[in-house]
């Protein structure tokens, strides 16, 4: 229980960082002459197609974890 509270503490910490990345070539288009609107809404698209992944994967770890620790 412990290993999992610091896991959530550093993932909480390190969120930040995440949330305004992009990938290279998105961030070379949007350098070259789009208005910060367009780069906006590009930072919302990112952030929420990486979330879902991580979202379903928690969730059924989750219910395993929850399924294993009741026996």
């Amino acid at each position: 229980m412990k290993v999992l509270k610091t896991l959530l503490l550093f993932s909480f910490l390190f969120s930040g960082q995440l949330l305004s990345g992009q990938c290279s070539m998105c961030r070379a288009v949007l350098e070259s002459g789009a208005d910060a609107k367009m780069a906006e809404q590009l930072n919302d698209g990112i952030v929420y197609l990486m979330l879902m992944p991580y979202i379903l994967v928690g969730t059924i770890g989750f219910i395993v974890y929850r399924k294993f620790s009741k026996k």
